[in-house]
């Protein structure tokens, strides 16, 4: 299959016209008059990298804490509408019976592919947080960081754990962020550590960080908190929610600049309304209140979020932030993040044919999934 007269964002993020050739299910060539028997003409369209969801509860009405395969399938089908080719479903603070049964849910979404959207395996927000940055987690499943725990839980779901959130604050949060760093990636998240004890912890292994902003501490001047801990370490990714709602359109544009092309990973940390109507959710066991697309806990607590990464693709060119540090964190950022930068991510020979397809106003024409257009 050839792709022609689009205007293609390279592996190195340059935006430029060029023809793609695409051989079962890999990136063949990459170049300009490529020609072949089937040959698509996208004249006037923008061809960009398959977004990559590493943070997302939920959607069209489904939850990964369901623990069906029904619900990942909801998923991943939905997610495909709005551009996102691969994603990794996400717990949170529930009974661990539960993120066991989610686990081998997911596992088999892995062995046994779902239509939609590529399962990459699991973010496991919880439950080892702290209870005073619970947010719209249920403090009475918070558990002490254990790392023979987590050790047993990643090998009897076969190592598809991705990505792991921890508070660094917590007792025996040093063995932990230690040893699971050597298994997945470690998150800081859900804390009250300050810049102090965050930059221990990104010393200790953790790299990566979960919704920036939200439910650690902040920065200040002269407390320049968690916040200030990842601006001041060029080695930590930090997710950035971009609904314009949970962080202020200014504020994102200032994090962006400071954290520059290659740490901001944009994600939905989207909840099972996702897709759907205001009204009344549930999220882990608590009733969620959604009105004018904004989800909140009874006490008024933000309760994640009800947008996709294409919204807010949309919404950071509407800011005016950079396109090519946009696409790049929802593409290849992201993969990076859970170590799949080597297969998906970027549009790049030799990697899976996943790619979007969009017109000029950010609409989608097309998606594709390991070579096939499925959108």
């Amino acid at each position: 299959m050839i792709l022609k007269n689009a205007e293609v964002f390279n592996q190195d993020f340059d935006l430029v016209q060029t023809d793609l050739s695409i051989h079962e299910d890999r990136f063949a060539e990459i170049a300009p008059c490529l020609s072949g028997e089937e040959a698509i003409d996208l004249s006037g369209c923008i061809v960009a990298p398959g977004f990559v969801d590493i943070h997302i509860h939920g959607c069209a009405g489904a939850d990964t804490c369901d623990g069906t395969r029904g619900a990942i399938e909801t998923m991943a089908k939905h997610l495909i509408t709005k551009g996102v080719t691969s994603f990794c479903p996400t717990t949170m603070t529930v009974p661990m019976t539960q993120i066991r049964s989610a686990l081998s849910v997911v596992r088999d979404c892995m062995e046994h592919p779902v239509e939609g959207a590529r399962v990459c395996g699991v973010n496991m927000e919880g439950p080892y947080i702290s209870a005073h940055r619970k947010g719209a987690q249920d403090e009475s499943y918070v558990r002490t960081p254990d790392w023979k725990e987590f050790e047993e839980l990643f090998r009897d779901c076969g190592g598809i754990i991705k990505l792991v959130d921890i508070a660094p604050e917590q007792e025996n949060a040093d063995a932990f962020i230690e040893h699971a760093a050597k298994l997945c990636t470690v998150s800081m998240a859900h804390t009250d550590a300050d810049y102090d004890r965050a930059k221990t912890a990104f010393e200790q292994g953790i790299t990566h960080v979960t919704h920036l902003f939200n439910a650690m501490t902040g920065l200040n001047h002269r407390t320049p908190g968690g916040v200030g801990a990842v601006f001041d370490n060029s080695d930590v990714k930090a997710e950035i929610i971009c609904d314009g709602f949970h962080i202020h359109p200014a504020v994102l544009r200032l994090s962006f600049r400071v954290l520059g092309e290659d740490r901001t990973v944009i994600v939905s940390d989207s909840l099972r309304a996702a897709g759907l109507a205001d009204g009344l959710y549930d999220l882990g066991g608590q009733q969620v209140c959604v009105k004018d697309g904004r989800a909140r806990l009874a006490d008024g607590t933000i309760a994640g979020s009800t947008t996709n990464l294409l919204d807010e693709i949309r919404n950071l060119v509407r800011f005016g932030l950079p396109l090519r540090q946009i696409v790049r964190s929802a593409t290849i950022n992201p993969a990076a993040a859970i170590g799949m930068d080597d297969r998906i991510g970027s549009i790049k020979k030799g990697k899976s044919a996943d790619l979007v397809v969009l017109n000029r106003d950010f609409t989608i024409r097309k998606v594709m999934v390991s070579g096939k257009f499925v959108s």
